[in-house]
């Protein structure tokens, strides 16, 4: 069902600011997600009383990276310093509690796989068509293990 724009005024929330994703490696993300088409716009460090008290973590060290695509949506990288650990997490289930995956529209599902996998993301070449037929879809992984889903539309 197609609302109006005029409609949507009367909503609390307006717009997607961001996705903000946490990473155990800042760099190497960034390197990822630039492959896939995303520039940096901003970079930096925060610490002190106002970010302990926004994310409730006392003497917390954060970095942050905002990427943008260019249809403008913003993808915030997160770094909390002092989390490190070795990633040898198992990939991230479809089906986990919480947020699922990120959605990206791609112009080629073929080349993105390849690109994905050349920097050290994961995914196979079994892309399903969907039972419409106007896409082509597949679920696969970041450089840490988090599902992206790439679909090409047809």
């Amino acid at each position: 069902m197609k609302q109006s724009k005029k409609a949507f005024l009367n909503y609390m929330v307006i717009n997607t600011r961001h996705i903000g994703l946490v990473v155990n490696n800042l760099d190497s993300t960034i390197k990822f997600y630039n492959s896939l088409g995303f520039k940096v716009i901003n970079r930096k460090i925060e610490q002190g009383e106002y970010i302990e008290k926004l994310v409730k973590i006392k003497d917390v060290k954060l970095e942050w990276v905002k990427l943008k695509l260019i249809d403008d949506s913003i993808l915030e990288l997160l770094k909390y310093h002092g989390n490190e650990k070795k990633l040898n997490k198992p990939l991230q289930k479809s089906n986990k509690f919480g947020w699922s995956h990120i959605s990206f529209t791609v112009k080629s599902i073929i080349n993105t796989i390849k690109i994905i996998n050349e920097n050290g993301g994961k995914a196979d070449n079994n892309f399903q068509f969907s039972p419409d037929g106007k896409v082509k879809v597949l679920y696969c992984n970041d450089i840490e293990g988090n599902i992206l889903e790439i679909v090409e539309e047809i």
